[in-house]
């Protein structure tokens, strides 16, 4: 159950997702301490659905007549990319899956690999200007920019390179039955879905 100070936190992290382009761990911290709560202690942290849900209103609210737009064309472009790598069984997550991303929102796509280092040798074989990091030194993020011509900056792209053994684990839903990800088949039903 949501506190109110809870409640307040995913208010002021909603609008640091959407404005400022922000991920929801960060924005939670550190709308914690703009409202004067030290990082946040355990229990005053919205959860990311509470965040979620916040952003739905935020958007509903302040982005009604762009975000939709915006979200299309992301995904587009998500759908261009999981094409071209196919091989390694791309899923969308993050905001463009979940329909709350904005022209400030990166695109997130797991990439499930047999063998983890292949995906960044695929990327040298068709000549990927990419980077290579990550906070975490277990975990092998692979990013880049493209263009939409329906977008009026560049888009940032994160694949995140996972063992193929995880797959099945990252297919669990969330606490409210929505799916944290998707692959190439799901995306291009949620487009069709915007299109009809």
């Amino acid at each position: 159950m949501a506190t109110g100070l809870s409640l307040e936190i995913a208010a002021a992290a909603a609008r640091l997702v959407v404005d400022e382009g922000l991920e929801y761990p960060a924005a939670k911290r550190k709308a914690a301490r703009d409202l004067g709560r030290r990082g946040g202690r355990q229990g005053e942290l919205p959860s990311n659905e509470e965040v979620e849900d916040a952003v739905r209103e935020y958007l509903a609210v302040f982005c009604a007549d762009t975000q939709p737009a915006e979200l299309l064309a992301l995904r587009n472009v998500a759908l261009r990319w999981m094409e071209r790598l196919a091989d390694f069984r791309p899923h969308l997550g993050g905001a463009v899956w979940r329909g709350t991303a904005t022209q400030l929102s990166n695109i997130v796509i797991d990439l499930y690999c047999d063998d983890p280092k292949s995906a960044e040798i695929a990327f040298l074989n068709q000549g990927l200007d990419f980077d290579s990091g990550s906070d975490d030194p277990d975990t092998v993020i692979l990013s880049t920019v493209d263009r939409s011509r329906d977008l009026p900056e560049p888009v940032t792209l994160h694949f995140v390179v996972h063992d193929h053994d995880e797959l099945r684990g990252a297919l669990r839903p969330d606490s409210r039955g929505r799916t944290w990800r998707g692959d190439a088949p799901a995306l291009r039903r949620l487009l069709d879905g915007a299109t009809a």
